[in-house]
């Protein structure tokens, strides 16, 4: 059977092929769909492996350390942000080892385009002394998923597996039978404090030197396998080195120079020291072609003078490619141009014409109406907006930095705007300090700073924005999503009996659309001190719309609009635009667009908005 399917896909249907036992996750752009399809074949099929949306990264990669350490196939899916919330676990665990295999695939974003840092998850695979393959394209990451799963169980680790946006995204034909083939296996721990353990320096010294054993194995395993590709051309003076989807420009530019040697590596951690010196030994310069960091050139670079070899690599560190963004073919074009000395780099591809616009809310997002309130409250309360310290979230909310509402000030983390805000309060400001949060990063990782501001006695004010679903990444049920929507057997958890529960000084739930009353209750917590948290909750317009109409939306009387743009410049609304009416200029809401929330009639001073109907 034949299918498009997208790099994400692949490695789902990998783990499907492979038996996977048990699948957990955290939605995080660009892996989000990975687990999003085992859950639709979970859904589909009577014969399927557990799978969950955990509450964050770490619990996902705690929960399938629990299956790995029970000799069943685990996978563990996140961004790279993610990782970094699940690495203190992930160091343990690779101490540790494993017995059933455990692959953790984490996709990197090379340019930015998901948000985040430009992290390279190479490193970690480095500090963690774990195993990395990476897939350079669609059908490799089916293939390589599979043999993901073998190599943990090889070695007796978990093995790292890299996706890059371009992968995970990209999408290619895939022949496989979609199916799950499930293994008959038998759970079993044996109790081993020296393995499971880190009480004691001995365990872990111990349990260090383990580690570096395996990593020296999977040097043997990659050597016996095909992974990693040499073609070395006797007398080539080039050699290019590339990893990844870098691979994919090599096979396509390649050929147009004579004469050139070339590695191309799927199997990038640990470095395969004893194939790689000849190779240095032998050519007069190496081109190293990999994306974000200079993993791979630093480890050739110090091979290299280790044994005192003069040949001379080209890459990062010195210039010739640059250390940040996703390459393209211009870039690859360049760089071998430059290390073949032929000067040319051929003509430049076309390139799409770029085009600015300003990110915000979905029309009729709750959120929108939070922020709107939030503004309205601050001057209601007697404070000058610009005086309101506001530090955001991960997520839909912190588009609240964006015009019209300008209100967030910082994003850095999951859950780091309240632990930011008592910083901010405790540094002396005179005017309220506000973080604004969503539900899902409330749930995953806004619970602890809530407590430190709740024993501390902070001043600040929380704002959670609740729409009910993990919304900026797919619209994926997290732990506050009504119980009828949770997949069969799950249960909902209060947010509310959490935020109670922790001793806050004030607790509200206020509706954004109903603007009177929000901002009457925003203007009087913003007058509080001590730690106050509102709750502004409404479903997420477009997880709603799936289900129920809105019913009438709202129109504009254009003879009534003096085109002020109060309800464009306050709400930002997409649904709304100018248009040409006789011979003036006035607003008008697109229909198709409009999902009744009535926030432009909140802004109209003039009575030329209504309901229709």
């Amino acid at each position: 059977m034949k299918r498009i399917v997208s790099g994400n896909q692949a490695l789902a249907y990998g783990a499907l092929a492979a038996g996977v036992d048990l699948v957990a996750g955290y939605p995080g752009t660009p892996s989000t769909e990975a687990l999003t399809e085992i859950i639709r074949f979970s859904s589909e099929n009577e014969n399927a492996p557990w799978v969950e949306w955990s509450t964050n990264e770490k619990v996902a990669f705690d929960v399938a350390t629990g299956a790995a350490w029970s000799g069943k196939r685990a996978l563990a899916t996140m961004k790279m942000s993610g990782l970094n919330v699940a690495l203190d676990s992930v160091m343990s665990v690779a101490y540790s080892g494993t017995t059933g295999g455990f692959v953790l695939y984490v996709a990197d974003d090379p340019g930015a385009e998901a948000g985040m840092p430009e992290q390279d998850s190479r490193l970690c695979a480095d500090l963690a002394g774990l195993p990395m393959l990476e897939p350079g394209n669609v059908l490799e990451t089916y293939e390589l998923t599979q043999k993901a799963f073998e190599l943990s169980e090889k070695v007796g680790a978990p093995v790292l597996l890299r996706l890059v946006t371009s992968v995970s995204h990209g999408e290619a034909e895939l022949e496989a039978d979609f199916a799950y083939h499930l293994r008959e296996t038998t759970p079993y721990h044996n109790r081993d404090i020296t393995r499971y353990t880190k009480a004691g320096s001995k365990i872990c010294v111990d349990q260090h030197a383990d580690l570096l054993k395996r990593l020296d194995s999977c040097e043997e395993i990659y050597e016996s396998s095909s992974w990693n590709r040499f073609e070395i051309l006797s007398g080539a003076a080039l050699c290019v080195v590339s990893s990844g989807v870098m691979n994919e420009y090599v096979g396509e530019l390649l050929p147009a120079y004579s004469h050139v040697s070339s590695v191309r590596l799927t199997a990038t951690w640990p470095v395969e020291k004893k194939r790689f010196l000849p190779l240095l030994r032998d050519h007069e310069s190496l081109l190293i072609l990999e994306e974000l960091e200079p993993v791979l050139e630093k480890a050739l670079r110090s091979q290299a003078q280790a044994e005192g070899l003069p040949v001379k690599i080209l890459g990062k560190m010195d210039g010739t490619l640059p250390r940040t963004g996703r390459y393209g073919l211009k870039d690859i074009r360049s760089a071998l141009a430059a290390a073949s000395g032929t000067g040319d780099a051929g003509p430049a591809p076309a390139s799409a014409t770029a085009y600015r616009h300003t990110i915000t809310f979905c029309s009729g997002c709750p959120h929108r109406g939070t922020y709107m309130a939030l503004n309205r409250a601050i001057k209601k309360a007697g404070f000058k907006k610009k005086d309101v310290l506001v530090t955001g979230d991960i997520g839909c909310t912190i588009l609240g930095m964006n015009g019209p509402f300008d209100s967030c000030w910082t994003e850095v983390s999951m859950g780091s705007s309240i632990g930011l805000a008592q910083g901010f309060a405790r540094s002396g400001f005179d005017t309220p300090v506000v973080a604004t949060i969503g539900d899902s990063t409330f749930f995953h990782a806004g619970l602890p700073p809530l407590i430190n501001a709740v024993q501390q006695r902070a001043d600040i004010l929380v704002i959670i924005l609740d729409n009910g679903w993990t919304s900026m990444t797919g619209f994926q049920v997290n732990p506050g999503t009504e119980e009828s929507l949770q997949p069969g057997g799950r249960r909902r958890v209060s947010m509310d009996a959490l935020i109670q529960a922790v001793g806050v000084d004030y607790f509200e739930v206020i509706k954004p659309f109903d603007q009177d009353a929000a901002v009457e209750a925003l203007a009087g917590a913003l007058r509080m001190k001590g730690v106050r948290v509102l709750v502004s909750r409404e479903e997420c317009a477009l997880t709603r719309e799936r289900r129920k109409s809105f019913g009438p939306g709202y129109s504009i009387d254009q003879e009534k609009c003096t085109f002020c743009k109060m309800c464009l410049r306050e709400s930002g609304c997409t649904a709304l635009s100018p248009v040409q009416y006789g011979e003036k200029t006035v607003m008008s809401i697109d229909p198709d667009l409009c999902r009744s929330c009535g926030l432009c009639f909140t802004c109209c001073k003039f009575g030329a908005i209504s309901r229709e109907g």
